[in-house]
């Protein structure tokens, strides 16, 4: 009988407990539990929805490109409200924010799926208002306008489609003054014009489609009127009817494919629904519910992996955006990294994840160590002329600043101390001593301090650094003290979290510009003596404390905080560096005492399987 070597050409490694380092895929043998592993990758078992950057113009019954993307949309026409109801905005998307860019030439709304991509689309029909209701009116998008091309045949409002804007098909909808009203006509596009090919089974009207050429769609659900729950499937030749949707309903939006496909919100019984049901080329199976139940929503997506659901609803137009991400995504994880030399808490840092500075801070004594990480062990480095809690710090190994704290008694500082990779000297003070103070910065010429407090006020105060003198810019909508701010450089950051007086936490987030903060989402946890690494639309935000020490992670994509995994370590005050929400370290800390424990942070992670073996 062969062995594993035999088969496979290699042992099985022995390991007493889990194999450090162990390959995707390899198997080893736990020697302490008695039991075969092997690791794969830490996925998601199931898709879910998030909240994504909002539209800037609420409105229902607007068209986003069917090949569109979690990152690339457009949404185009829609309903808003009288006295003119029907609109041409079209609004631009680059997976962090919505942009108004030219028009359509003809306004109109139920129109919801457009042929194509953000950069190469074409959206035909819909109900533009006057008598007659229903446009066979087409035009043609080119990444920065809108063009007349050829009509449909056929007029018509509250269709589906799918395809690409040289190869897409039409079908269905609602054409006034036809009786019946309800269509099952279809139309193929070729990129120039329209031909009438085989109808569907059924007629219907307000329902789903996708697909991704000409040769290949699938219909689902709709109104007949009254909502069913029917799906049939194009290929290139006819339609043909096949397992229902497990729940009736029509108004919604769906994307993907024929044999992968995604249907979301809608009109079901007794009302407006967030339901999600994943097709896989035989059935449905139900997904978790949009957070919202839009109707009439945009849609946007080539696949089950990715997507976007658009604004929509009957009753209240929205401006709400969620985007989809389908089972299989990565799973951030924890790890342990190499442990400071000095135990701290309080104190600042600068830098990426493979390579930061851990500066000052106490151990409990105020220290002016600083240490260097290169990703794996920390060595120490020139010490901080001056040491201090609670300061501002940010830039890179090689340049960086490090701004006010304090200073224990005698009180707080202003002092500024500029590091350029082999020694610290003072420069120019803050104009107002402060100590938990938020800092972001690319280097030693361009930092931002952000809030903080001298007791007992909470400061909103904004100062910026450009390499010779420090200016006031524009404050904080709330004031926050041991805040946790992120960014790449002082133009672009987010500030979250802190004391917004004594005692009195907060969970408020703000983004700066360059020149102004802006609101936007709330953390799910407020506290004070968290930690953030990132940037302004890409951020992790950590630990800290309620009162209670805090484990807490959150992860901030442009728009909205969700949590993720725990750190293996309640604490807080900790030395945080990091380029974006995928790379973080966490550095010392307090634990209920101060440690060396360094945590690094991967948008990845690898899970060990034990083999059963009876």
């Amino acid at each position: 009988m062969a062995n594993y070597k035999d088969i496979h050409g290699t042992t099985v490694r022995n390991s007493a407990g889990n194999l450090s380092g162990a390959a995707t895929g390899e198997l080893f043998y736990d020697s302490t539990n008695i039991d075969f592993k092997y690791t794969h990758p830490g996925v998601t078992t199931a898709g879910s929805w998030r909240t994504a950057a909002s539209i800037n113009t609420a409105r229902t019954a607007g068209g986003g490109p069917g090949l569109g993307s979690a990152s690339a949309a457009f949404y185009a026409g829609g309903y808003i409200s009288s006295p003119t109801p029907r609109t041409a905005i079209n609004e631009l998307f680059n997976g962090t924010t919505w942009t108004e860019v030219n028009d359509l030439n003809q306004a109109r709304s139920t129109s919801e799926k457009a042929l194509g991509t953000s950069t190469a689309a074409v959206l035909a029909g819909g109900d533009v208002g006057t008598s007659p209701v229903d446009t066979a009116l087409s035009e043609s998008w080119n990444g920065t306008s809108w063009t007349e091309v050829n009509d449909l045949n056929t007029a018509r409002r509250d269709y589906a489609a799918g395809g690409s804007s040289t190869s897409g098909i039409l079908f269905g909808g609602n054409a006034d003054g036809e009786s019946p009203a309800w269509e099952d006509n279809a139309e193929s596009w070729n990129g120039t014009s329209w031909t009438e090919v085989a109808d569907l089974n059924q007629r219907k009207a307000s329902f789903a489609g996708a697909g991704l050429t000409n040769t290949s769609a699938i219909s689902m659900g709709g109104n007949l009127p009254g909502k069913v729950a029917t799906t049939e499937l194009w290929d290139g030749s006819s339609w043909t009817e096949v397992n229902d949707m497990n729940t009736a309903r029509n108004g919604m939006n769906g994307f993907g494919t024929k044999t992968d496909a995604l249907v979301f919100g809608g009109e079901a019984s007794p009302g407006q629904t967030g339901k999600t049901e994943l097709w896989n080329g035989t059935s449905y199976s139900e997904q978790n519910d949009l957070n919202g139940t839009p109707a009439d929503n945009g849609g946007a997506g080539t696949s089950t992996s990715e997507g976007l659901s658009l604004a929509g609803s009957y009753i209240t137009v929205l401006s709400v955006v969620e985007e989809w991400t389908g089972a299989g995504a990565d799973v951030g994880a924890w790890a342990t990294g190499g442990s400071l030399n000095t135990v701290r808490a309080y104190g600042m840092s600068a830098g990426i994840q493979t390579a930061g500075l851990a500066i000052s801070g106490g151990s409990p004594a105020l220290t002016v160590n600083v240490e260097n990480y290169d990703g794996s062990s920390w060595t120490e480095i020139a010490n901080v002329n001056t040491a201090r809690l609670w300061g501002a710090a940010d830039g890179s190994t090689t340049s960086a600043l490090l701004a006010g704290g304090y200073l224990g008694p005698p009180g707080d500082t202003g002092i500024v101390e500029s590091w350029n990779g082999s020694s610290w000297t003072e420069t120019t003070d803050i104009n107002t001593t402060r100590r938990g103070t938020g800092g972001v910065g690319a280097d030693n010429t361009a930092l931002l301090v952000i809030g903080g407090t001298n007791n007992p006020t909470a400061h909103a105060i904004t100062e910026s650094w450009n390499g010779s003198a420090w200016t006031e810019v524009g404050d904080l909508n709330t004031g926050k003290s041991y805040n946790s701010s992120a960014g790449a450089s002082n133009t672009a950051a987010i500030c979250a979290t802190g004391q917004s007086n004594p005692s009195a936490y907060t969970a408020t987030a703000e983004i700066w510009n360059g020149s102004a903060w802006a609101e936007s989402g709330d953390v799910n946890t407020d506290g004070e003596g968290r930690s953030a690494g990132g940037t302004a639309t890409d951020a992790l935000l950590f630990g800290g404390t309620d009162g209670t020490l805090r484990a807490h992670t959150e992860d901030w994509n442009g728009a909205t905080w969700s949590e993720v995994a725990d750190l293996s370590t309640a604490r807080q005050y900790k030395s945080s560096t990091g380029a974006s929400n995928t790379a973080v370290v966490a550095a010392g800390g307090n634990d209920g005492t101060f440690v060396n424990i360094t945590e690094e942070w991967s948008g990845s992670s690898v899970v060990k399987k034990t083999i059963d073996t009876d």
